[in-house]
């Protein structure tokens, strides 16, 4: 006869029994149980770090596949719950497929054995009390890191873009000063009007390491399960979309957001938003309040990209100003070219039977006047007297000091690349690795390599343009003068200083139609 071992450890375990669960002490009975009663051994089969109720333990499974063949005829464990937890899985293996396939199943500890009629009662009963052993286990531990989460506690294995685990308290974050300057930056980017998407393209452009690759770049395993592995290395839209609308990030804890559906699976299920965990102030904010409610607001708005990436610069502030709803945007094509119109929402919601006028305007004209008010609105309350307040030295700015910290830090990565490179190549040499492994792994480190010298080039270009721009007080003043001229205006500052804008319709006498701004301040 031919036996199988199969020997199991999760993290239960250890902590349960310590030793005496261990994979090596099972392999030792086991062993000795096949020698005593003249069973060869076909193949010992291990997994760690498992538990007795998951299906896709490896080894497991490779095990099955090989019972289903007929490799061996018999399955030795040590306990029945070695083998499975799961009630149902005894009752589908134990009394359903090992009978077809001619597998016996033999428990060692546990007097479990599947030639003995007699003994299928107290394998039920085995595995109901596995089953509630591991649903009770479930319980305490769903209580304890709920316990956790209202408590402020910081439960998850990776923590958010721009935050590391405080080395003395793994359950409270800190800042992570190189990713959190990105996140500083995408949040100004979306607030100066770039959609999501122009900026994961910005982001990109850059050779600015995505929240993935940057935790793998500091040793942790992470693999992002939502991304394809094709762009597993990329900034996408939603990435964006996911920090910008993130609590984290003003020093608020938001835990409890998702629950597995059972404990015998690993699917999530999203909770209602009334019942996630809130914390405030757990840990060093990011983004201050004012600049984080800005962002939503203006997520709020659900303003939509014009086809460029960036958002119409009057976007859902114009109003019908004789019904209040909001003008949506139609466009025409005229001589071959586009113009785009706006028009009240009320109006082309019940054009069969009117219940407003169309209020029509052109967004071109439209667009012209709110930036000529705009600067003339700026001309009247800013003055740029007193502006030679303070100068920032490089030296002294923080900024600065981050992209030094970045620099110096991928100039070490990339010379530890560089002499992995040489070590692998010895490896191959000395045939500690076959020449498909050395080919795979090189062109990786090579990438790697090339990423971290084009991401130098651009922060050096960075810091030279900084140096560069170090002016006098006579032509910081001066470039403070040009820009309050304001040639270019837009969708932040446009968000900041307008509330609304009316609409009036057209006078058909005279062509005139009336427009109102409510400004902010």
């Amino acid at each position: 006869m031919t036996c199988a071992i199969y020997c199991r450890l999760s993290k239960e375990d250890e902590e349960r029994v310590q030793e005496s669960e261990s994979i090596q002490n099972q392999k030792n009975i086991l062993i000795g149980y096949a020698v005593e009663n003249g069973w060869d051994i076909y193949k010992i089969y291990c997994d760690e770090d498992y538990s007795g109720v998951d299906r896709g333990r490896p080894e497991w499974g490779a095990m099955l596949e090989a019972a289903r063949t007929g490799k061996f005829q018999i399955v030795l464990c040590k306990t029945q719950s070695r083998f499975t937890r799961d009630l149902e899985m005894v009752e589908k293996y134990l009394h359903g497929l090992f009978p077809l396939w001619g597998i016996r199943f033999v428990a060692v500890l546990d007097n479990v054995d599947t030639d003995i009629k007699g003994n299928k009662k107290a394998r039920q009963i085995n595995g109901l009390i596995n089953e509630w052993y591991l649903e009770d286990l479930s319980e305490n531990i769903r209580a304890v890191l709920d316990q956790k989460r209202r408590a402020g506690k910081y439960i998850g294995s990776f923590p958010a873009y721009g935050y590391r685990k405080d080395p003395k308290d793994h359950n409270h974050l800190i800042k992570d000063e190189d990713s959190a300057d990105i996140v500083r930056q995408i949040f100004s980017l979306y607030l100066n009007g770039l959609g999501t998407q122009r900026i994961a393209g910005y982001l990109n452009e850059n050779n600015i390491p995505n929240p993935s690759k940057y935790k793998r770049s500091k040793g942790l395993h992470y693999m992002n399960g939502n991304a394809s592995t094709r762009h597993q290395d990329c900034w996408s839209s939603t990435t964006v979309a996911r920090i910008l609308k993130n609590e984290v990030y003003i020093g608020n804890m938001i835990q409890g957001t998702k629950r597995k559906a059972s404990y015998k699976t690993k699917k999530l299920l999203d909770v209602p938003k009334e019942k996630w965990v809130r914390v405030e102030n757990t840990h060093e904010a990011i983004i201050d309040r004012e600049t984080f409610d800005a962002v939503q607001r203006r997520i709020g708005q659900r303003v939509r990209s014009d086809g460029s990436g960036k958002v119409h610069l009057l976007a859902r502030k114009v109003r019908c100003m004789d019904c209040g709803s909001v003008m949506h945007r139609l466009t025409h094509t005229y001589k071959g070219l586009p113009k785009s119109y706006l028009q009240c929402r009320l109006y082309a919601a019940t054009r069969k039977n009117p219940e407003c006028s169309g209020h029509t305007i052109r967004l071109d004209a439209l667009t012209e006047t709110i930036e000529e008010r705009i600067r003339t609105y700026t001309s009247e309350y800013y003055a740029i007297s007193g502006v030679r307040r303070f100068r920032m030295e490089p030296d002294c700015h923080e900024g600065v000091k981050r992209v030094k910290r970045e620099i110096a830090s991928l100039t070490h990565q990339e010379a530890r690349l560089r002499e992995a490179v040489k070590n692998l190549y010895l490896d191959k040499v000395d045939g500690l690795i076959t020449q498909e492994q050395f080919v795979d792994m090189n062109s990786a480190m090579l990438r790697d390599q090339q990423a971290a010298a084009n991401r130098i080039a651009s922060l050096e270009a960075r810091m030279e343009e900084a140096d560069q721009s170090q002016t006098d007080d006579t032509a910081l003043e001066g470039r403070i003068a040009e820009m309050l001229k304001l040639k270019t205006i837009d969708r932040a500052l446009v968000d900041l200083l307008i509330d609304s804008i009316e609409v009036g319709e057209k006078d058909r006498e005279t062509g005139r139609q009336q427009v109102k701004i409510n400004w902010k301040i």
